[in-house]
């Protein structure tokens, strides 16, 4: 399997490959679900290796580490997914 952060790079820096809406799930430890966010919403700190971060609904922005996301969709189309460890997380 393709490491997450290779795949969010190609997506980023891949013009051919990125044309299409991106939707990321990542694993939510105190709702205890896969979050799905649009790529759109996304903020990637340059250099930062571990997280990337989202702002919800209500203004705050939250840290998500890289091994909390679980799929990637392109069109609406699982093409990434991570096994879970969902419950060893909690």
């Amino acid at each position: 399997m393709v490491p997450i952060q290779e795949l969010l790079n190609r997506i980023r820096w891949d013009g051919a490959f990125a044309e299409g809406d991106f939707v990321i799930g990542y694993y939510d430890r105190v709702a205890e679900m896969v979050i799905q966010v649009p790529l759109s919403q996304i903020h990637f700190t340059q250099g930062d290796h571990f997280f990337f971060h989202i702002t919800d609904p209500d203004g705050c922005t939250h840290e998500i580490p890289f091994h909390r996301v679980r799929e990637v969709y392109k069109n609406k189309e699982l093409i990434w997914h991570r096994e879970g460890q969902d419950k060893a997380e909690q």
